[in-house]
């Protein structure tokens, strides 16, 4: 699996996780929603994204968008 493909994935889960989160527990974990949103709107401007940095250490090969 490229790093790209690992990236959407996570992102993905922690999206549906934290809403899940949020309305099964405490509509704050809904803060995680935003947060998560919010870093895939700033890495798509600046290609900077600290998961990308994390799965890269941990192996993962390059895609396309995180070179």
């Amino acid at each position: 699996m490229a790093l790209d493909q690992m990236i959407l994935v996570f992102a993905g889960f922690m999206i549906l996780i934290s809403v899940a989160l949020g309305v099964y527990v405490s509509p704050y974990w809904h803060l995680l929603t935003v947060f998560v949103g919010l870093n895939l709107i700033q890495s798509s401007f600046t290609g900077f994204c600290p998961a990308a940095i994390v799965f890269r250490k941990l192996g993962a090969k390059p895609g396309c968008a995180f070179n």
